[in-house]
């Protein structure tokens, strides 16, 4: 299987290719390396992949639609899996342009693309963003999510309607993940865990908004891949053309949550950090920012019925993976 990873030199997308390689199939990656964050731990994840002889590596940006056109006409793609954003709540309230740019112009250069090469199966990266202002907790697929608090989650809510609009009228199977706070080895340095070992480590207070009275629906990054790949080899089916408002009506698109399926309290968290570094933390109780919610939590039903996703990984588990990585990395 030929497969196009999009954001490839990212956290989850540098996770997922190595997967995919490693199972035996064919990746082309592409990735901007844009300054978003540290460059050098992106290169880092792709030299790493380099030493599959499956994979190719193109500096390109999605939001290119003369060169992004150009690698689906050159190549054959079975399926194509867009990982390729701009993330993160917060840095949308500082610059909405880049999420413009990479979140929309980026993700329909490639729908058109993938429309265009009679692709297979997109699967692409949408976010528990999306549901915004929603209170009823754990999140569903069927609640309504049309209120956004950030520009992050609008954008990836839109992704999940410009999706369904190509799968109605092209006949495009797509399938989107609303993926909920990944954490694991290779993450990034702009997400809580990386900036609270940072910080610990180097006897500094760490930001804890809300005061602390956080819960989030942390997700192990192995438990992720796995839940990628195994939708991967199973687009939606064909069927007759329908409109309905409900979540997963269209026979051709299909939503669905990957998360943990358990909450996790923000000081908890903390707690189990500081027991893997061996460490106390020094808190700065900070208030609520903007953009932000108090509570996160997954229903995977669909998830697990549809594909038989089961996350493995608990939280002390996960971080201590993640601390063992850190200090390997940064010669701790």
């Amino acid at each position: 299987m030929r497969i196009l990873v999009t954001g490839a030199a990212g956290f989850i997308g540098a996770a997922l290719s190595q997967k995919l390689l490693e199972r035996g199939n064919t990746v082309t990656g592409l990735d901007n390396l844009n300054d978003y964050y540290d460059v050098s731990l992106k290169k880092a994840r792709l030299r790493r992949l380099e030493q599959f002889k499956r994979f190719k590596f193109e500096k390109v940006d999605i939001a290119d639609r003369i060169k992004i056109a150009l690698i689906f006409s050159k190549n054959s793609f079975n399926t194509v899996i867009n990982l390729a954003a701009q993330a993160g709540v917060r840095y949308s309230i500082e610059n909405p342009a880049a999420y413009v740019d990479a979140n929309l112009v980026g993700f329909s250069n490639i729908l058109e693309g993938c429309r265009n090469s009679n692709v297979d199966h997109l699967v692409y990266a949408s976010s528990s963003s999306v549901y915004g202002a929603n209170t009823v907790i754990p999140f569903s697929e069927r609640h309504v999510a049309d209120h956004p608090i950030s520009l992050y989650g609008a954008t990836k809510k839109a992704n999940e309607l410009m999706a369904h609009a190509y799968a109605y009228l092209y006949d495009l199977p797509a399938t989107g993940l609303r993926f909920f706070t990944v954490y694991g080895p290779w993450g990034r340095p702009d997400m809580a865990l990386f900036k609270f070992t940072k910080g610990i480590l180097d006897n500094q207070s760490i930001p804890v908004y809300n005061h602390g009275n956080m819960i989030r629906d942390f997700t192990f990054i192995d438990d992720i891949v796995e839940g990628v790949v195994c939708t991967i080899d199973k687009p939606p089916s064909v069927g007759p053309r329908a409109a309905s408002p409900d979540t997963n009506s269209s026979p051709l698109w299909r939503i669905y949550n990957i998360g943990n399926s358990r909450k996790v309290q923000l000081r908890d968290y903390i707690q189990a950090l500081e027991t893997a570094l061996g460490k106390k933390a020094k808190l700065d109780l900070l208030p609520m920012q903007d953009g932000d919610v108090p509570v996160t939590e997954a229903d995977v039903t669909a998830l697990q019925k549809e594909f038989g996703y089961r996350p493995k990984t608990n939280i002390k588990q996960g971080i201590q993976q993640f601390v063992d990585w850190y200090l390997d990395y940064y010669g701790k």
